[in-house]
């Protein structure tokens, strides 16, 4: 096993004994309660690997690509179930809890060290999550202030419709967990020393552009205008994007379908031009 080009990349996490391993925001939001130091990659290993005493920090050491910083391990342990775009990712740490987030690209978890605990809730339960910022979060993704709060906390009652729909899973070495995108999970690993490798891919992909980037655009365009127009806009991405009941011109011959018709391998341009032209004021 070689060591790779990386040095510096890897960025660890750090939290006081009395956080007892869960990684969450500060109590008013403003902040969070662990911090975050970028090291070399050696260094940043050892500490993690270290017997870890009681009073110490806890730390936490992760999506470390693999092919920069293991390149050998890497080689030596292909995914023979995807293909080479689906580059795999190390986390490693002491026992922690990792709050109940999302990833906006289908996820393969393959635990080699220690145990897990994931507890998953589906794309619908957003609502009754209680979700906190999208624009001030821990890891990129915006994480469920309910899923984390006290068993017995009044502060969120939707959340019990959410607790009703959670699946859970714990992983021993050797076990494997399929994610799709968007399913809602929270990460809990028990032993003093945890070990996952992962693989994020979206098959679907389209260039640079992804549903996020349409839905924060849709942010801008459409959530503040009156409750009548967003429901007449929202029959017609139903009807043009959603499309529950097939393709909205299915009535045409297909090559009357414009723009509507498969979007490779001209149309995905075309459209793209069109928005780009409009964003530019053209």
């Amino acid at each position: 096993m070689s060591e790779g080009r990386g040095t510096t990349r890897p960025l660890e996490l750090f939290g006081a004994p009395d956080i007892d391993g869960r990684f969450f925001y500060n109590e008013d939001l403003s902040g969070f309660n662990f911090r975050q130091e970028t090291l070399p990659f050696p260094q940043a290993l050892q500490t993690v690997t270290a017997a870890r005493d009681p009073d110490q920090d806890t730390a936490y050491l992760g999506s470390v690509p693999m092919v920069d910083y293991l390149p050998g391990l890497v080689d030596e342990n292909p995914m023979p179930l995807l293909s080479g775009h689906a580059a795999p990712r190390l986390w490693l740490g002491h026992a922690a809890h990792i709050a109940t987030h999302y990833d906006t690209m289908d996820n393969l978890a393959c635990v080699f060290l220690g145990t897990r605990r994931f507890t998953l809730f589906p794309p619908d339960a957003i609502a009754d999550l209680y979700i906190g910022p999208i624009d001030f979060t821990m890891a990129g993704q915006p994480v469920s202030l309910a899923a984390e709060a006290a068993v017995d906390s009044n502060r969120y009652p939707r959340f019990e419709q959410a607790r009703d729909k959670a699946l859970t899973a714990v992983l021993e070495p050797g076990d494997a967990l399929y994610l799709p995108k968007l399913w809602w999970h929270q990460v809990v690993s028990n032993q003093p020393l945890n070990g996952l490798i992962n693989y994020w891919w979206d098959a679907f992909a389209h260039g640079p552009d992804t549903p996020n980037m349409s839905l924060m655009l849709a942010m801008i365009n459409i959530s503040e205008r009156p409750l009548a127009e967003r429901m007449a806009w929202r029959a017609f991405f139903d009807h043009y994007v959603f499309r529950p009941e097939g393709h909205p011109l299915a009535h045409l011959p297909p090559e009357r379908h414009g723009i509507l018709g498969p979007l490779r391998p001209d149309n995905y341009g075309r459209i793209r031009a069109r928005i780009m032209r409009a964003l530019r004021g053209g």
